[in-house]
Formats: structure tokens, sequence, C-alpha cells
């Protein structure tokens, strides 16, 4: 189990406020679908609660959050434009360098050995799947080539890592076919995430290219910036085309958050994350997320509880409940000509 960082919003200067959490969500929302009631609908909270919550805040900061209008909805206060831009701001900055400000609680009854050392590619699944076991892992997320070559290096037990089958072979020279294994984790959908109703009409990268749109890229070794490359390869498109090809961030949810903050039209990231931020989805491509763990390591106890736990229920039911996953299959042992097939 880990804790980890949330961020709260409180007056200054001595000021008895404190901002509800549910606030920043109903924000978002409103955003999102441009009217207080839709917004609710989303959230499921009821209309009443939701209209006291944001008079409250307006009374006790003296400048309302959100702006109704008759006949035209609802739309952001600047107070409330600002709140938002912030915070998206603040949870980059966590989602960037989630692993510096984590907390490992190890139970008093820990079994003998140190946590199991995973170097994994950024997957908001993965993170909340950690975050629900108790089982002692030390997760730091890097991008796909970083995480496969600390492996390579002995410098993490297990590594996590995804890839089209187009993909196998560079991920293949990191591996060895008699040290090494295969442990599968989910299949997952990456796509275009865009704003609510896809006002660009974007279908492909081609699109984004073609008609100027804002781009928020991946960095690079990341997994999803070498699928970002392999597509646009396919597309014939020279990634120069892209404004924002050289803007990069550090994880699927920095990337909607951008999106939703409208600092950028399009990204490249997987469905759960926009879904999280209730944005729209374009479904490009379905890839594989791997683990790879040395063979020999796989008879020890911390490696059989690790596989153990990806084959129960909680992995199932958390992708169910993020979105664009299938956890079929998940925490099967396989060799590395699975990598070709999968």
């Amino acid at each position: 189990m880990q804790l980890i960082p949330d961020i709260a919003w409180r007056g200054s200067s001595g000021a008895d406020l404190r901002v509800d959490p549910r606030i920043v969500a109903l924000l978002r929302a409103v955003r999102a679908h441009g009217t207080l009631r839709a917004a609710t609908a989303a959230l499921d909270v009821s209309y009443r609660n939701a209209w006291a919550l944001l008079g409250a805040h307006a009374r006790a900061l003296g400048a309302p959050l959100v702006l109704l209008e008759r006949g035209r909805g609802a739309r952001l206060a600047p107070v409330g434009e600002r709140l938002l831009a912030a915070d998206d701001a603040l949870r980059n900055l966590l989602e960037r360098d989630a692993a510096l400000f984590t907390v490992p609680v190890e139970p008093a009854s820990a079994p003998p050995g140190g946590p199991l050392r995973l170097t994994a590619s950024h997957d908001p699944l993965l993170a909340e799947w950690v975050s629900a076991s108790d089982l002692r892992i030390d997760l730091a997320f890097r991008g796909s080539q970083e995480s496969l070559s600390a492996f390579a290096r002995g410098d993490t037990d297990v590594c996590g890592f995804h890839l089209v089958p187009a993909q196998a072979a560079a991920a293949a020279r990191h591996l060895q076919a008699r040290r090494d294994r295969l442990i599968r984790f989910v299949r997952r959908e990456q796509g275009l995430i865009v704003r609510p109703g896809n006002p660009k009409k974007l279908r492909g990268l081609a699109d984004v290219a073609k008609r100027g749109v804002r781009f928020v890229n991946r960095q690079r070794g990341s997994g999803t910036r070498t699928l970002v490359d392999h597509l646009l390869a396919a597309e014939s498109v020279d990634p120069t085309r892209l404004a924002g090809y050289d803007d990069e961030e550090f994880t699927h949810l920095a990337v909607a958050s951008s999106v939703a903050a409208g600092r950028a039209d399009a990204g490249v990231g997987v469905r759960a994350a926009a879904l999280r931020l209730k944005l729209d989805f374009v479904p490009l491509a379905q890839e594989r997320y791997w683990f790879a763990a040395r063979r020999r390591a796989l008879s020890e106890a911390r490696l059989q509880r690790f596989v153990t736990a990806l084959r129960e229920a909680t992995l199932s039911r958390l992708a169910g409940r993020l979105g664009g996953y299938d956890a079929t299959g998940a925490g099967e042992i396989c060799t590395l000509d699975a990598l070709r097939a999968s």
C-alpha cells in the first residue's frame, strides 16, 4: 500500500475558507457539458446540492465560480477558470513525478525481503491497482524504453511496457529468451483525446496535421510516443506538420488535462484518461501491456504473490470501472514469442 498526495484549496491571510473537493469536479463538469444540469447528471449529484455548494462558495469568496445565463447554460466565471487552470497545473506536476511523492506503508507483519521493484510505463489502471492491493511494491513510472533498459541492467525486478505487434522487435532487444519471461497485464485502447463533441472532427493524426490543430505529445522514450511515431509513419505524415509535436507531457492524465484545460486540441492517450476528465476519445490502436521478469525469480514468494494478485477479481473490476481495458488472461506467464502475437 502507498500514501499518495492530493490537492486541497483554502483561503489565504487567515481566511476561514476551505474549498470543498466536490467544487473542482463540479467546475470541470460545467466546463465539459455547458449546463449545470448536465454537469450534475454526469457527476450523479443533485442539482439542488450543486446549486447550494456553488452559492456557499460564491458568498465566502465574494465572487462567483460559475455564471448561469438564462437560455445560454452555464460557464465558468474568471475565478473558476483560474482555479481549474491552477488545479490542472498542480495535478500535472504530481502525475509527472508521482514516484517522488508517494509514501510506501509497510505492514507490521511484512513478509521477509524488500518490496518488489516495479519500473513501468505510466498507466492509470496500474496505478490504481497497485494502490488498491496489499502487495509490497515500489512502483516507479518511467517510459517503456527506460523501463526495459532498467530491467536489462538488473535495476528493477519487474518492468512494465506496452506495444502494438509492429513494435515487438524493439522491445525484444532488451530481453533474453532463456533468461526472461512475460506476464500478461491488460489490453488497452489508445487514441486521440479530444474536447467533448470532438469539435475539430478529428479521426486520426493525419487530420491533426492537415487542420493545424494544437497537439500535445508524450515524452521521448515513452511507449505512447513510439506509438505516435508509428501511426504517423503508417499515415505518411511528417511529424513536423503537427503543431505541438515537441510539446511533451509525462502521463496519460497530463495529456488529458492539457486538452481539458484548452492548452491543446488533441493528444494521444488511453481511453481511461479521456473518460476520467469527461473528454471524447477517437480510438486508434489496441495494444498489449506486458510485464517482464526473470524466469528464475518467478519461483520467489513475492513474484508469486504478484502473479496471483493479477489473476484475482480486483484487477478486472478496476478495469471495468476505468474503461478501455480488457484484463482477460492477466497473470498468464508467456515466453517472448508472445510479443509478436500480442
